[in-house]
């Protein structure tokens, strides 16, 4: 069974601001944690002890469980029953994308994108989401090259 954890208001303000200046080891979790990723994944990217890593930011109160399931993860956020099916399945392929370009845009920029990274996992909708990939995809361009921003921009741009 795998815990998802997800940042709080506390640790999304530590991304931003640095207020507490968190030890680069925690702060370099508390970026991992995306709302999506279980303990067993974030325990592959986390190099020293995640575990502790993970109780430790919880117990300071910058992350906390969302769910405890088993594979595949249940949407973040709960689905009502007024909506239909197929806005059901809309709602989560949009999560899905939006989850899988933060990780991406993390994995290319690192910290120095945190702000970004947090306005694009709170967006709502294909539309919200679309002018942040573009700034995205210029900040790759200048930290990572133009091959680099047009695979980003093809994987998740042009969406």
């Amino acid at each position: 069974m795998a815990t998802i954890f997800r940042k709080t208001s506390k640790g999304i303000n530590e991304i931003a601001t640095r207020a507490n200046r968190l030890a680069l080891r925690l702060r370099s979790a508390l970026i991992l944690v995306d709302g999506t990723r279980g303990d067993t994944e974030l325990s592959k990217l986390i190099a020293q002890n995640p575990g502790q890593t993970l109780q430790l930011l919880a117990e300071q109160g910058y992350i906390e469980v969302v769910a405890s399931v088993e594979p595949p993860p249940r949407p973040a956020r709960p689905i009502t029953d007024t909506g239909s099916a197929a806005d059901a399945g809309n709602a989560l392929a949009f999560q899905a994308f939006r989850a899988q370009a933060v990780r991406a845009f993390n994995d290319l920029v690192g910290p120095s994108g945190d702000v970004l990274a947090i306005k694009m996992e709170s967006t709502a909708s294909r539309e919200q989401l679309a002018p942040l990939l573009e700034v995205a995809s210029q900040i790759i361009g200048h930290s990572r090259g133009a091959q680099a921003a047009t695979e980003f921009k093809d994987r998740f741009a042009t969406s």
